[in-house]
């Protein structure tokens, strides 16, 4: 019986054993190696959209490209008749166009004439056939635009019909003249003109050269009887224009119309002059940012006549020089 003392004492040395290894401090465990992508350097962010390159804005011709755009342009006509001196005429339309597709915007564009003649008492204001119409503007490359253009001017303005007032067809020649005779289809008020368009510009390193054509078909749909059933006119233009600095540039124009048909007017005239109008302009243009996606773009033009009716005519009006306003919103 002896010989099983021993073996409580042992069984107690061992649980103090056990209490001390208890005790005694654990090693940690080694650290988690990271994960492989957090050691790789971070992708570099996306590279943003390079801006377009600055568009010089047209005075007479129309924007190549599409845009959300609401714009007031008044043109003021200063002219002479053959006796008198001191006549005036204003041209003011109005133009809202909004993208509905990123390369198509439908428009829709007003306007009226107020012609002050010498003599106040054959003072007229008439409104302008309405325009709608739209612009294509096909995505074809960052410095080569086309646009391709459709309107519709409708026989709404005041002063036509079977009793046309007897001051409107002096007023709207006046505005005709004004507007450098590149709104025609605006003031033929007796008429409805479908005119298809098509304009091609290159826009880089703060230049602009665009060319312009557009033919203009005329069918008479109301007014007196005349032999005038249908008439056809050409206008084209050359807008050249440069950024001298971000907030401004200069813009100039070379503007020619022609009457492709022999209206009883041309027919009629004894000067030769009025079948072919020639006109030209030059002015500065600023440029304001209002916010992320809104400008302001107002600009003031000179514009003159380069060869007769607008320019020493002896038809009346004559000796046009014209200066136009023109503020677009863009959105």
């Amino acid at each position: 019986m002896n010989l099983l003392r021993p073996i409580p004492s042992l069984v107690v040395l061992s649980c103090a054993l056990v209490a001390t290894h208890a005790g005694a401090q654990v090693p940690s465990a080694a650290p988690a190696p990271e994960p492989a992508s957090a050691l790789e350097p971070a992708p570099p962010p996306p590279a943003s959209k390079p801006k377009p390159p600055p568009y010089s804005l047209p005075w007479q011709l129309r924007p190549v490209m599409p845009g959300n755009v609401v714009r007031s342009d008044t043109a003021i006509g200063f002219y002479e008749t053959p006796t008198t001196r001191g006549g005036t005429a204003v041209a003011s339309t109005l133009l809202a166009s909004y993208k509905i597709r990123p390369e198509f915007a439908p428009l829709l564009r007003v306007g009226l004439v107020s012609n002050s003649p010498p003599t106040d008492k054959n003072a007229r204001t008439d409104l302008l056939n309405p325009v709608i119409g739209g612009t294509y503007g096909p995505m074809l490359h960052p410095n080569f635009k086309l646009g391709l253009f459709l309107g519709v001017a409708l026989p709404f303005g005041t002063g036509g019909g079977k009793e046309p007032h007897p001051q409107a067809a002096p007023a709207n020649a006046a505005g005709i003249r004004t507007r450098s005779a590149m709104d025609n289809a605006m003031f033929a008020v007796n008429y409805f003109t479908i005119f298809p368009g098509v304009g091609v510009a290159y826009v880089g390193h703060g230049f602009t050269a665009q060319a312009e054509a557009t033919l203009l078909r005329l069918t008479k749909a109301r007014g007196p009887k005349t032999a005038d059933h249908a008439n056809t006119n050409f206008t084209t233009g050359l807008h050249l224009g440069y950024f001298i600095l971000p907030q401004l540039s200069v813009g100039a124009e070379l503007r020619h119309q022609r009457w492709l048909s022999t209206p009883t007017a041309v027919k009629n005239d004894k000067t030769g002059t009025l079948r072919d109008t020639s006109t030209a302009a030059i002015g500065p243009r600023v440029h304001l940012k209002l916010g992320e996606t809104t400008w302001l773009r107002p600009g003031i033009a000179y514009a003159f006549g380069l060869d007769k009716p607008m320019s020493n005519a002896k038809a009346a009006p004559t000796n046009f020089k014209i200066v136009q306003i023109d503020v677009p919103f863009v959105f």
